[in-house]
């Protein structure tokens, strides 16, 4: 069993603040929000630099990091392994044996539980907490991570979930990781502006899969993205929307033929046969297959 981490208060404190601003900002954690940094007895603490990608707290008495970070850039070249859906991390250039790497190694040894923090975005982090280094590679300068399970692993013995619950774990973290990812794609390529209105409101416009990431072809890639204001993107996902192959919406024949408030009229009826905007980038534009396969869908459910 790994020796006692007297920071774990400590630690437990980090990861539900950790938790709960993934959870306020719906996985995509703004940097000037993590740089308030988190409450411990009455003290603020940091979360860390965020342009050193190893932390410990300065009122830790044991000596294992509390905080990893992975920049957007990605300088210690962190890595993803989308096979085995294992994460890794690299060591702190220069000596092995320096105060960072240290730390990252006695992470391992007293399988202790971090806050991960990984940069998708300029200043946009996703949050992984609690994480956990399970294998130190001093040959290859890498460790591995994998996420635990807040309840089960964040009591005195360390990693404790088992190997099928925590597979579970990063699987999630690798689903949560690729999502943010296409939204972030989805929302550049359109430039934050709904296709279909062009509200350009961030906080209620949306990355739409045009296939639904359940299936084979719903891919998480922008090919496969639509930025859609919330109404817009409702009534796309309920079928009372459409948008054909050539880019052209197409609102359902009852909604047509209704009549009801200025929402009706100019949010939807208004817009029947009306192109979407696209990306201005060839490459970043919906894939026209994908559109014919879910127009196909909507006709269907308003036949």
């Amino acid at each position: 069993m790994a020796p006692a981490d007297p920071d774990l208060p400590l630690r437990q404190a980090a990861v539900e603040t950790a938790r709960r601003l993934a959870r306020d900002y719906d996985d995509l954690v703004p940097l000037e929000r993590l740089r308030e940094g988190f409450w411990f007895d009455g003290e603020r603490i940091s979360f860390g630099s965020f342009q050193r990608g190893i932390h410990r707290a300065r009122i830790q008495r044991g000596p294992a990091a509390l905080t990893l970070v992975t920049s957007f850039k990605d300088p210690y070249a962190d890595t993803f392994d989308q096979v085995g859906a294992l994460f890794t991390y690299a060591y702190r250039a220069g000596p092995i044996d320096q105060p960072d790497n240290r730390a990252l190694r006695a992470a391992y040894e007293l399988q202790t539980p971090l806050v991960y923090f990984r940069g998708l975005a300029p200043s946009q982090y996703l949050v992984v907490a609690p994480m956990f280094v399970t294998r130190d590679d001093p040959a290859a300068r890498t460790v591995m991570l994998e996420p635990g399970l807040p309840i089960q692993d964040m009591q005195p013995g360390g990693l404790v979930s088992a190997p099928d619950v925590r597979a579970y774990a990063t699987t999630e973290a690798r689903v949560r990781l690729h999502q943010q990812r296409f939204k972030l794609e989805v929302m550049r390529a359109y430039r934050h502006r709904c296709a279909i209105c062009a509200l350009r409101e961030r906080t209620l416009v949306q990355a739409a899969h045009i296939v639904p990431d359940i299936e084979p072809e719903g891919i998480a890639a922008v090919v496969n993205g639509l930025a859609l204001c919330a109404i817009h993107h409702l009534a796309f996902d309920r079928n009372v929307l459409g948008i054909d192959p050539d880019g052209v919406v197409h609102i359902a024949r009852r909604l047509l033929d209704e009549t009801d408030g200025p929402m009706l009229r100019t949010g939807l009826q208004g817009f029947h046969g009306a192109p979407i905007a696209l990306p201005r980038r060839p490459e970043d534009r919906p894939d026209r297959a994908r559109l014919e396969a879910r127009f196909e869908r909507f006709e269907r459910a308003v036949a």
